[in-house]
């Protein structure tokens, strides 16, 4: 099996609404996004998978130095292997990757986070940081595009956050602000007893909010000489936004107990058509 290959089907086997955004790209700069996909998945499943601290911290490391390893020429891993001939490329920045490792220890650390300052920071490295490492991919002419690439991201990751609350719950993670439960009226048992009610309602809406306007954000910082280049992104956010619409239609204290998800069709046909619209 090839790097590359090793990274398609790591990227395939996630099941993940990006996959069906990468087909549409050319061969190489598709490659290029599977492969930085691949490793996101990587470290994302050490945090995720590895039950002992102590492991997982190892893992992370050792993902430190792969990524000093990269960036000299030198790399080990598969995925590693087939990012390097992308970085000079695309002008990656080592620094990025570094910043994700550091968004999935904050995974290691942390299974609370009191305010929406901490939860931002933690967004930021594990999505607003994939945004500006694609961005870099897809091209882009404005320096404004960062600022697109960066809300963007912090869109999709509160989409998660919410999509995932009942599943996070019940691996003892609440990603939801703590000042904003508070706020609510809304005790750490609801979350975690999954219990719905008209104040875990009220909760969630707030948080789609949220999300909502940073991905109004987004679109109103993408500058028009960027948007055919960046269209991938738009690809990904009429998914993403699309999820949004379905767990509010659905109630969104219904994410307690089920977790709302479009079918591989149904995305496929959301990124066509998101693509003619910015062709």
């Amino acid at each position: 099996m090839t790097p590359q290959q090793y990274c398609q089907q790591k990227t395939a086997k996630s099941g993940s609404s990006f996959y069906y955004s990468f087909l549409f790209l050319p061969k190489q700069k598709r490659e290029a996004i599977t492969a930085l996909y691949a490793f996101c998945r990587e470290v994302d499943d050490i945090a995720d998978e590895c039950t002992e601290l102590q492991v997982a911290q190892v893992k992370l490391s050792w993902w430190r130095s792969e990524i000093e390893n990269l960036f000299q020429g030198k790399p080990i891993h598969p995925v590693s292997n087939a990012l390097l001939p992308h970085v000079k490329t695309y002008n990656l920045s080592a620094a990025h990757f570094l910043e994700i490792i550091d968004g999935m220890e904050m995974d290691l650390n942390f299974n609370r986070y009191q305010d929406f300052e901490q939860l931002q920071l933690y967004c930021y490295r594990v999505a607003s940081v994939v945004g500006l490492l694609s961005a870099q991919i897809f091209g882009f002419a404005n320096s404004n595009t960062t600022k697109f690439a960066t809300d963007l991201g912090m869109a999709f990751q509160l989409t998660n956050i919410i999509r995932d609350v009942g599943e996070d719950a019940r691996r003892n993670r609440i990603y939801l602000p703590l000042e904003d439960l508070t706020k609510f009226n809304v005790s750490e048992e609801d979350i975690l007893q999954s219990r719905e009610s008209i104040a875990v309602k009220q909760l969630l809406e707030f948080q789609i909010q949220r999300a909502e306007s940073y991905y109004d954000r987004a679109m109103q910082e993408l500058p028009e000489e960027d948007r055919k280049n960046q269209r991938i992104g738009l690809m990904m956010a009429a998914i993403y936004r699309t999820v949004l619409d379905e767990i509010k239609i659905d109630g969104a204290e219904k994410v307690l107990n089920s977790r709302t998800s479009l079918g591989a069709l149904r995305k496929f046909v959301l990124a066509f058509k998101a693509w003619l619209r910015n062709n």
